[in-house]
């Protein structure tokens, strides 16, 4: 079974654990809108719980953009959920506003008892570019690549230390080829609420963009998950890859999770057009698998709902396979 909405387009969706129930969270917008494209201006968080992530009990929209004039009221986009300390249950995720067209992506944080009410801390916003190392991040720059990137946090804590650490989608500056830009930005804070910017963790060079990034530890190897379009695949990753550019889901690996990083030869999981997107890995019982929303179907129709777990291998030295049936 997948996860699907009669009335609802689904992509980019995170999952949380709570014991034995399985908690995804989705972004969703009607399917009456008159192209599939217009969702992303148009979009709500949903929710839904199951026990074997196949079966899903929908619970309905759980967050949405600010109703009155703030950083968020047009759009709050992907993020993740991880429970604090005390019990509480902390959102973060993506928010743009009206008043910057869209365009400045910044990073928000809202909090739950219950996994589904969720109350902006404040007025929500957690981190922006500023500060001394908002010079590593680039800026909004009309005619080079077409928003401001920070979107998509990925919150877990320190595992080798105090605190938390949170990953997001970040583009470089000085970068003549766009999709040289790419990056994993990073930022860092004590308690979930203070959140300071860090310089990025990774700035390969190989994409125009690393979307959803997921980061988590398998074995000896840290992952850090990403998905991204064929048409942003840089020329010095087409040189080290032999494949034909695809659209889907791939990874960075390192010994530590704050790298170095480096990105996966071969491309993990990817079709054209582009069928999985927004990849999460999902391990249970010390076997992984991969879940990602169903982007297009074969004649590049949209599909939106999110596809049934598959399996991943993993070889000696750290690689990655999807096991299709």
């Amino acid at each position: 079974m997948v996860l699907a909405l009669k009335d609802k387009w689904i992509w980019d969706f995170w999952l949380a654990k709570n014991e034995s129930d399985w908690h995804i969270y989705f972004l969703q917008a009607d399917n009456t809108l008159p192209h599939p494209d217009d969702r992303h201006r148009n979009v709500t968080q949903g929710h839904a719980v199951s026990k074997d992530l196949v079966n899903w009990a929908f619970k309905g929209t759980c967050f949405a953009p600010s109703k009155t004039e703030a950083w968020d009221d047009w759009t709050t986009w992907t993020g993740s959920v991880l429970q604090g300390p005390n019990g509480t249950w902390h959102l973060f995720y993506t928010g743009t506003t009206h008043a910057h067209q869209g365009m400045h992506q910044r990073i928000g944080h809202a909090t739950s008892q219950d996994m589904h009410s969720w109350v902006r801390v404040g007025d929500g916003l957690c981190l922006d570019l500023l500060g001394s190392n908002a010079k590593y991040y680039e800026e909004y720059t009309p005619g080079h690549w077409h928003d401001r990137a920070m979107r998509d946090p990925w919150v877990i804590k320190n595992p080798e230390g105090e605190g938390w650490l949170m990953y997001f989608t970040a583009r470089v500056p000085g970068r003549s080829e766009p999709n040289a830009g790419g990056a994993i930005g990073f930022a860092t804070s004590p308690d979930l609420n203070t959140w300071t910017l860090q310089p990025p963790v990774y700035t390969g060079g190989d994409f125009g963009q690393l979307e959803v990034p997921q980061v988590f530890k398998h074995g000896e190897h840290w992952y850090c998950m990403f998905c991204t379009s064929a048409k942003h695949w840089a020329e010095g990753y087409k040189a080290v890859n032999p494949q034909v550019p695809v659209t889907g889901n791939s990874y960075l690996i390192a010994k530590s999770h704050l790298g170095p990083w480096q990105a996966a030869v071969p491309f993990l999981d990817g079709s054209n057009p582009g069928n999985r997107y927004a990849g999460k890995i999902i391990e249970k019982d010390r076997m992984l698998s991969i879940m990602g929303f169903l982007d297009s179907d074969k004649l590049g129709k949209f599909i939106g709902q999110v596809g049934d777990p598959v399996p991943v291998a993993v070889s000696a030295d750290g690689i990655l396979s999807v096991m299709e049936n």
